[in-house]
């Protein structure tokens, strides 16, 4: 997601990010985060704190957020902190669960990958995200897939977990809150929860709250661009030209659905722009592509993206 080094095909790149999962909802800028190098032995033993301080740092942040949530403000009433608990463990869990499917994933398959970059942030969300890093390149198109895809799909198991069990006691009808029918996916699990209509606003508890942002960066991840996992998803199956063309295809719809159809499409097109990158760096070997079933998941994968960001019919 955000912007890798072109590497040539016989050379392993240099450590660098593979991608950054971002937060796209009530985000008003995301900016970049850059991690010491890891080139020497003393750098590399002072970046191996970095994980473990970032990822306190992003509980702090997040349970600031979700005190905040629930009307409290920490630097007021810090002794309440208790309150923002349940929010940071879903939301920090989602992320977390979303990376560790790709650092499981990427060692599995021999790739060496560092453990999980959190961005701690003070803003509404606590947090702009996590990425990792790899300290060397895929081995062909279908490792790279293979890392892509075990992200979004193991964090949105953890969001429909959150959401769903967050709807069973949280959720209340309110005048201005969360439309579940905003969201094809959320409407279908807030009905089969709860059995109401998707159309009423709902005001969402921290598991719920969490869970729905879940589902967010799901769908923004699965974008078909750059280095978002939707972008290595895209490269993998149909190369890097058509790739790039797709990407620069998607953004432009975007744009197009911000000004005809609902200006919150155009903050999407600004984020995925944004950790576009200005290409995808090659596998070690371009060939062979993607088998049936890889092909199969990759096509679920984006039909995925659709259902969470269509709304719901009616």
């Amino acid at each position: 997601m955000t912007q890798q080094h072109e590497e040539t095909m016989t050379r392993e790149p240099d450590v660098e990010t593979y991608r950054r999962q971002p937060l796209a909802e009530d985000v008003g800028a995301v900016g970049e985060t850059d991690v010491t190098s890891l080139s020497s032995g003393g750098s590399r033993r002072a970046a191996s704190l970095w994980p473990a301080v970032l990822f306190l740092a992003t509980l702090v942040t997040t349970t600031w957020a979700g005190a905040l949530h629930q009307g409290v403000n920490l630097l007021v009433e810090p002794a309440r902190w208790m309150l923002g608990v349940p929010y940071a463990l879903a939301l920090v869990g989602i992320l977390g669960i979303h990376e560790l499917g790709h650092y499981l994933v990427a060692r599995r398959r021999g790739v060496d990958v560092t453990l999980p970059y959190f961005i701690p942030a003070p803003v509404f969300l606590g947090t702009f995200g996590a990425f990792i890093r790899m300290r060397s390149a895929a081995r062909d198109r279908a490792t790279t897939f293979d890392i892509a895809v075990a992200g979004p799909l193991a964090g949105l198991a953890a969001a429909l977990v959150a959401l769903a069990v967050g709807l069973r006691g949280e959720a209340v009808v309110v005048h201005g809150g969360t439309t579940p029918a905003s969201s094809f996916l959320f409407g279908a699990i807030y009905t089969l929860v709860t059995g109401a209509s998707p159309q009423e606003a709902v005001q969402l508890g921290a598991l719920a709250f969490a869970g729905w942002i879940g589902l967010v960066v799901t769908a923004l991840n699965l974008a078909p661009v750059g280095q978002l996992d939707g972008g290595h998803i895209a490269y993998a199956l149909l190369g890097r030209r058509r790739a790039a063309l797709l990407g620069q295809s998607v953004i432009a719809l975007m744009v197009a659905a911000g000004l005809l159809y609902s200006r919150h499409w155009l903050m999407w097109a600004f984020i995925a722009w944004a950790f576009a990158g200005t290409g995808h760096p090659p596998a070690q070997h371009e060939e062979p592509g993607l088998g049936r079933g890889r092909a199969a998941l990759a096509v679920a994968s984006f039909v995925l993206l659709l259902a969470i960001v269509l709304p719901w019919p009616g």
